[in-house]
């Protein structure tokens, strides 16, 4: 029986045999809101029903009915005081979190939550104190919830010598997401290294590869820098310059300067932030080539604080930080979600406002972070829930919990490490150290005023943005200078030009070689060895032939086919040598062995044997195929590149020209071409000797060896010339190929020239090929050899009559020589006799 009244309730009457026990002594009539009794029995009897009941707000006691919750205790250390005061609010968050989820039914409907707390003043001595009265005095807690970094660092680490879970709503330092050390420790609140997924994302998005980093040297930035690497890492993105400093930044932002650092991540407060800033303006290091990275919890208006220890004005202050990005953890749902407590955020600030009783939040301590506290008391609740049924299987209840009841710890903490919910602060989910995800909002410096430009959900990894990526510009920058690999190619004039030179010499090589060939029975022909001066057209229009491969280069033919251009101009070239400078060494070669030996010797090599020649050309043809083939089986051409140094291209823009230029080469190539260019130089250099040993020699066998040699010198000089200079001039595409194409046709043009025209001319001017080739055709070869055989008979009857006239002349001067000598011994002498004997 009961009497309502409207501020309290009365006094209840005690049952038959039973009675009632008042929580204090009271002479009162009317009882408080909030107020409890407890029903006692006398003798053996038992209490039917609940055995606490509570006044309510309108006066009444809880239903008799009502079952009576067991109550669990939650033990808090709120920072009312300190350095960070963020009980002020966070503790009326908490507070409206218990009320709810005492009054839902369908969360823990047998018991009810209960907080009980202290002041820590954010200061790890006075939470030490404290922590003790919380595990030694009685009720047992279930829980504790610490707030600040180093008052949650202290109850982590003792926490689990107790079986203790503790869930925390204020703490940020990277420290605590360590399972080793702290393996009973959650929190709401996200760690300080919850930006770099957020940066990774965007370096990603943004497609940088190499950013640069600059820090204050202290523990928070030391451990989140620590966390930035191994992410940046595993994003295969490098960190190319990393600086740090204690009191003075100047040293290391010229180190980014120097090091040419485009992508920059700052991690300072926001004092050391200023000094920074007034150094990158010195150093000119911002403007749209440029992308800083501060963390986001500075105030708006940070850089146009006054500050002694700078000597840059405000507004140099804000041309620097123009355009930085920041990244600062959502503490507030922005989107209207109900979550697990059936409120938006927005309700929940008005709720929040409304029992803080209309205090300025910018002076209540705490304020942003509220929702987080809110969420932890509804993640407790939402995990101890969810441990009921499993407790329940394994025959234990949370009321069991007790310091040394690792089982029920062990429920909730897998509880807690699954919990997955909306809240008002966004979708509360912890990683494997037990950190909040959370989501992170970027925003981006325009025109003075931070402007959002999107945000990231660790929990989903989905990055969204605010309209369609509003950055400040045309874009973001190049992570370093653009470098565009650009390939120079010959200049395509000139490869035409020389061309039609190579094209005129190869029309002009068919005319001789036909001329040749359609005159080959004329004798004046003949005796220049005809075959040899075919092989030596051939020859030159193999070497012409060769100048078209010199000229292409990558912008006629894809890479896979420029190996085959390169075997064209090594064969072609190689081969036509041989045959053009072969054949004409053999001539030289042969009439310096006939004409400048003994005369005994000489007999016997005059009569020529063209086989001999042929096998000359043959051998030397043969030792440059074997080689050619050797060269390419063994360390066959391929495709290399040639980079040059970068250039600067005009106008302001942030990029480098990087020339390359594509050649033939191999992995020995000097190796080869040393032995190449000295077995032909050899070639070269003993043609030209015997060129001027056989200068004066005159013979009808080879009737143009004279103009042979003079082809020998003009072809030896130009390539002896040729092969050191466009060694020298290789990574000059258009030189080098000027000089060896123009070296090549005007080579080829002496030697036709000089071979084949006067030929032509003799011909024509006097007829000979007209009357020599009819009786050619009447005579047939015979003529021919009947004319040597003349030949040699009158040098064979010469040499018997001057044998003849010098026994003779002997024969004569023995008897003359008797004749005085008898003349003399006679006694009477005179001059008459003596002249006779003379005579």
């Amino acid at each position: 029986i009961y009497t309502s009244f409207p501020s309290g309730c009365a006094i209840i009457r005690p049952p038959r045999d039973g009675g009632i026990r008042y929580r204090g002594l009271t002479q009162e009539q009317v009882l408080p809101v909030d107020y409890e009794i407890e029903y006692i029995c006398r003798g053996n009897r038992v209490i039917v029903g609940p055995k606490v009941r509570k006044c309510l707000p309108d006066g009444t006691w809880t239903d008799l009915n009502q079952r009576s919750k067991k109550k669990l205790y939650i033990g808090a250390l709120f920072p009312m005081s300190g350095g960070w005061p963020g009980g002020q609010a966070c503790l009326p968050a908490a507070q409206m979190a218990l009320d709810l989820v005492n009054k839902r039914t369908d969360i823990l409907p047998d018991y009810e939550l209960e907080l009980i707390y202290y002041d820590s003043m954010c200061d790890p001595g006075e939470a030490t104190k404290l922590l003790y009265d919380l595990l030694y005095t009685e009720p047992i807690k279930i829980v504790l919830m610490p707030g600040c970094s180093s008052v949650s660092t202290l109850v982590a680490e003792a926490a689990r010598m107790w079986n203790l879970i503790v869930l925390s709503y204020g703490s940020s330092s990277p420290a605590l997401s360590n399972r080793q050390r702290f393996p009973t420790f959650f929190r709401t609140h996200p760690s300080a290294t919850l930006h770099n997924p957020t940066r990774v994302q965007l370096f990603q998005k943004w497609k940088w590869t190499k950013i640069a980093t600059i820090q204050q040297t202290t523990e928070v930035f030391t451990s989140t820098l620590d966390d930035l690497e191994q992410r940046v890492k595993e994003a295969g993105i490098e960190i190319s310059v990393r600086q740090s400093f204690l009191t003075d930044p100047a040293v290391a932002v010229k180190n980014l300067k120097r090091q040419d650092a485009r992508i920059i991540v700052g991690l300072f407060y926001e004092t050391e932030a200023r000094k920074v800033f007034c150094e990158v303006y010195k150093e000119k290091l911002y403007g749209k080539k440029y992308v800083w990275f501060l963390i986001g919890w500075y105030a708006d208006n940070w850089f146009k604080i006054k500050d002694p220890s700078i000597n840059c004005t405000v507004e140099q202050m804000t041309e620097a930080v123009e355009g930085h990005v920041t990244t600062e953890i959502v503490m507030l749902n922005p989107e209207t979600v109900r979550g697990a407590s059936n409120l938006t955020s927005q309700e929940f600030l008005a709720q929040l406002m409304s029992k803080l009783g209309g205090k300025n939040p910018e002076e209540t301590g705490g304020f942003q972070e509220a929702p987080l506290a809110y969420d932890a008391v509804w993640a407790l609740a939402l995990a101890l829930n969810k441990t009921v049924g499993p407790l329940k299987a394994k025959g234990r209840r949370l009321e069991d919990f007790n310091y040394n009841n690792k089982d029920i710890t062990a429920e909730i903490y897998r509880a807690l490490n699954t919990s997955s919910f909306e809240g008002v602060s966004g979708h509360v989910v912890f990683d494997a150290q037990g950190s909040r995800m959370a989501w992170t909002l970027i925003e981006q410096l325009q025109g003075g005023s931070y402007k959002k430009i999107g945000y990231y959900d660790m929990t989903k990894g989905n990055l969204s943005w605010y309209g369609n990526d509003r950055w400040i510009g045309s874009g973001p920058p190049a992570d370093q200078t653009v470098v565009i690999q650009k390939f120079r190619y010959l200049s395509q004039k000139l490869f035409v030009s020389v061309s039609v030179f190579a094209g005129l010499g190869i029309l002009m090589g068919i005319v001789c070689l036909t001329f040749n060939i359609y005159n080959s029975n004329v004798r004046y022909i003949q005796n220049s060895q005809p075959y040899l001066n075919n092989m030596t057209a051939v020859g030159c229009m193999m070497a012409l032939a060769a100048v078209f491969p010199l000229g292409i280069d990558g912008l006629h033919v894809r890479n896979s086919q420029f190996p085959v251009v390169c075997q064209f101009r090594l064969w072609l070239l190689g081969l036509g040598f041989s045959l053009a400078y072969g054949s004409m060494f053999t001539k030289i070669w042969w009439v310096h062995t006939v004409f400048t030996k003994k005369d005994e010797k000489k007999d016997k090599r005059k009569h020529l044997e063209p086989w001999k020649l042929y096998a000359t050309v043959g051998v030397l043809l043969v030792i440059d195929i074997l080689s050619l083939m050797i060269w390419q089986i063994v360390d066959p051409l391929h495709i290399t590149v040639e980079k040059f140094t970068k250039e600067a291209p005009k106008g302001d823009v942030d990029q480098l020209i990087e020339p390359l230029l594509q050649h033939c080469s191999s992995e020995k190539m000097n190796t080869w071409l040393g032995v190449v260019y000295g077995y032909k130089g050899l070639l070269l250099l003993l043609g030209i000797f015997l060129a001027y040993e056989t200068k004066s020699v005159s013979t009808e066998k080879i009737n143009d060896h004279r103009a042979v040699g003079m082809a020998i010198y003009n072809v030896s000089v130009l390539c002896m010339i040729t092969a050191p200079v466009t060694m020298i001039l290789s990574s000059k595409q258009d030189a080098s190929f000027a000089f060896a194409s123009l070296a090549i046709i005007f080579s080829v043009y002496i030697t036709l020239v000089v071979l084949f025209v006067p030929k032509m001319r003799r011909l024509i001017t006097r007829g000979e090929w007209q009357s020599d080739q009819q009786e050619t055709m009447k005579t047939g070869s015979s003529t021919n050899n009947n004319d040597e055989e003349k030949s040699r008979q009158l040098e064979r009857e010469n040499k018997e009559l001057q044998k003849i006239i010098q026994e003779v002349l002997y024969f004569q001067i023995v008897v003359s020589r008797q004749k005085i000598l008898s003349y003399h011994n006679k006694p009477y002498t005179n001059g008459k006799l003596i002249y006779s004997a003379f005579r």
